[in-house]
């Protein structure tokens, strides 16, 4: 072990993984981060509770990586949704999984397992500076700091975040110092965002923060089952995240919704058949489908819709939107682009800074909310920590 410290940017969950197994060891680590308090993305996550991973079948798990999977499969089954779980269980923190399958500590919050894992980094020595901005390497090729510290390392670790949510720390201010060190950069995008949909006011006004459940998305061939959010801007959700990096690529994009995706076409034609022929077509559709007053208004947005049974079926089935552009960066759950994959060698260090390795969503990587996030993240800092302890 060398008397040179490890020195850790970034204290987000992968650098502060990557600080607990390097102490763990027995390494001296730093840690420093630019914000008064450590991980205050992880802190906003947890609000409506913490989705720290999933439980699906491995495969179908890497699967949610798409373009990335091939890179990160070595890194999740180095550090899997059950290591994760049993890491929290380590430190008190009992999970849980829901019907969806996604995993939850018991406390619904992520502030309890924060404490408990900044408890046990500060009794394996883990010193923490916060309020500390890195700038970048100096002359002397040493670490340096606004506040005019310098730090030469035994070896450093970058974990400084996306471009998402800026104003819980994470900017993307550091692409430029990477970039200028002849490190290959992917442009920062939005993912997990919500995307402008032109509403009537009607829509707007009278809907904004409404549901939709149980429906499903298609663009093209791709079909997404979840929820979906009416906002005063557009839509966002679960349903639409997963097909967030497709979505982003082609806006202006129509997409459609099946209201129904439960029944058939032919399913749905039967019970208008059934229906009591004096009723209206919104007592129709709430009586013979349950569509709730926020679908029915979705069958009217271009225009009234078709009594023909058929053709009201088939709308149904298909709602056609079109999504004018994603939200952008400020309000995205997480970011795409990043560090290129190519930058980093297989110990996730960079090939064009020698003993300077990077984790969590720095790298270009993107994935649906439901614990995919935060899985990679984890088992990115994880795999950086075991490359160090390994050189």
């Amino acid at each position: 072990m060398s008397e040179a410290p490890i020195a850790i940017i970034g204290a987000g969950p992968a650098g502060l993984i990557a600080a607990d197994v390097l102490s763990a060891a027995g390494e001296r680590v730093l840690v420093y981060e630019r914000m008064p308090s450590v991980a205050r993305k992880f802190l906003m996550a947890g609000r409506g509770g913490l989705n720290l991973t999933h439980s699906e079948a491995f495969e179908d798990f890497v699967a949610r990586y798409d373009d990335a999977a091939p890179r990160l499969r070595r890194i999740l089954e180095a550090f899997t949704p059950n290591d994760l779980v049993k890491w929290a269980n380590d430190l008190g923190q009992e999970t849980f999984t829901g019907s969806s399958g996604r995993v939850f500590p018991k406390a619904m919050k992520a502030s309890p397992l924060l404490r408990a894992w900044l408890a046990r980094l500060a009794a394996q020595g883990v010193e923490i500076h916060t309020r500390t901005t890195w700038l970048g390497w100096n002359e002397d090729g040493a670490l340096q700091f606004g506040n005019n510290e310098a730090v030469r390392p035994e070896a450093t670790l970058l974990a400084l975040g996306g471009a998402s949510w800026p104003r819980l720390g994470s900017d993307g201010s550091w692409r430029e110092t990477l970039a200028a060190r002849g490190v290959d950069m992917a442009p920062f995008q939005p993912a997990n965002a919500g995307f402008n949909v032109a509403w009537s006011e009607h829509i707007r006004s009278k809907f904004a923060g409404q549901p939709l459940k149980t429906i499903a998305l298609r663009c093209g061939a791709r079909e997404v089952r979840g929820e979906a959010m009416i906002t005063a801007y557009g839509i966002e959700g679960s349903a639409i995240y997963a097909l967030s990096a497709e979505l982003r690529a082609r806006t202006p994009v129509a997409i459609s919704i099946d209201l129904r995706p439960d029944l058939t076409h032919a399913e749905i034609v039967a019970k208008f058949a059934r229906a009591k022929s004096g009723d209206t077509l919104s007592s129709t559709l709430r009586k013979s489908l349950g569509l709730s007053p926020l679908a029915v208004s979705l069958l009217h947005e271009n225009g009234a819709p078709p009594r023909e049974r058929e053709a009201l079926a088939k709308l149904i089935k298909a709602v056609p939107i079109t999504l004018t552009s994603a939200r952008g960066l400020e309000r995205a759950i997480s970011s795409a682009g990043g560090v290129g994959w190519d930058a980093v060698d297989d110990d996730l260090q960079l090939r064009a800074i020698p003993n300077t390795y990077i984790a969590g969503e720095m790298l270009d990587w993107e994935a649906p909310t439901g614990g995919y996030l935060l899985q990679a993240c984890f088992a990115t800092g994880v795999w950086a920590a075991r490359s160090i302890l390994r050189g």
